[in-house]
């Protein structure tokens, strides 16, 4: 591990904030500009598709592919980013796997609120379902909202009689909208990404009034996880949002489902993204890679 590498990393991201809200278009404008710095590797192949009546990217790899498919959700507190603000993330996946990604370009908030997002993510993985695809073929993936996502996609899922995917990896997951883990206050400050604050403005485009009591929206606190598929957890300990991820852990044990709690030291939200600048990075990439391909068939 480079405690250097860490250091500039968080340097990085603690650029001056704004004075006052910034307005939705200025968000996504200014999320788009950071995550295009990421490094993507060289080798990969991405093709426009649509998938349960949303766009989404496939992103593949130019070498011989291996049986599967990772359904991704990308990140962006449900109101900003696209398939091509996560490419850092589902490129490297794809290269380290073999296993080509679909990228869903679900809707966003405030033009689309809770529960739009988990609606097109559910059509997506119904729509794979129906064309033939095996879900022990299929994994979910996400980071941030979209490890949310895809937490909540299972749920409906199952709710809905559809078979599970063979699994689900979450890079820093939003898991709770009550806000009530104890990391959102002992890790303020430490995390160079998010506030209450913050959250109390996103929150509020995404739920819209509606209630954060909702197994839906706080799976960590409310959802019951029986039948789940095996779970990875990757977060950081400089995160507000680290007790998302313990307490949802904490649940599928309870439930009695596969799941590995991977708890990196002084790295930030979706560190993940940072591949080939952070050496942390690469490894969790490395240990999600494999976790995917052990449960694909």
């Amino acid at each position: 591990m480079s405690r250097k590498q860490r250091k500039i990393v968080d340097e990085m991201l603690r650029h001056p904030q704004p004075t006052k809200p910034q307005t939705v278009e200025e968000m996504r404008s200014n999320f788009a500009a950071m995550m295009a710095a990421m490094k993507v590797p060289a080798g990969i192949r991405t093709t426009q598709t649509t998938l349960g009546n949303r766009p989404g990217v496939i992103v593949d790899s130019a070498q011989d592919a291996r049986t599967g498919i990772i359904l991704y959700f990308h990140g962006g507190s449900y109101i900003m980013g696209s398939p091509y603000t996560a490419m850092s993330l589902t490129a490297n996946l794809v290269n380290r796997t073999s296993i080509r990604s679909v990228s869903l370009d679900y809707r966003l908030a405030p033009e689309h609120p809770f529960p739009a997002a988990l609606e097109d993510a559910l059509a997506a993985y119904r729509e794979l379902l129906d064309n033939g695809v095996e879900p022990a073929s299929i994994a979910f993936a996400g980071d941030s909202a979209g490890g949310g996502i895809a937490v909540s996609t299972c749920l409906m899922a199952r709710d809905a009689g559809l078979p599970m995917p063979a699994a689900a990896v979450m890079f820093s997951p939003g898991l709770d909208k009550t806000h009530t883990g104890a990391s959102m206050d002992s890790k303020m400050g430490l995390d160079p990404f998010f506030t209450r604050a913050s959250f109390t403005y996103t929150d509020a485009m995404y739920l819209a009034g509606q209630d954060p009591n909702h197994e839906l929206v706080s799976p960590a606190r409310f959802a019951d996880l029986t039948g789940f598929p095996p779970l990875l957890l990757q977060v950081g300990t400089n995160e507000l949002l680290l007790d998302d991820s313990t307490q949802l852990a904490d649940r599928a044990r309870a439930a009695g489902v596969d799941v590995i709690l991977d708890v990196t030291a002084d790295v930030p939200h979706v560190f993940q993204a940072f591949a080939g600048i952070l050496d942390e990075a690469d490894q969790a990439l490395d240990r999600a890679a494999l976790f995917i391909t052990q449960h694909l068939r």
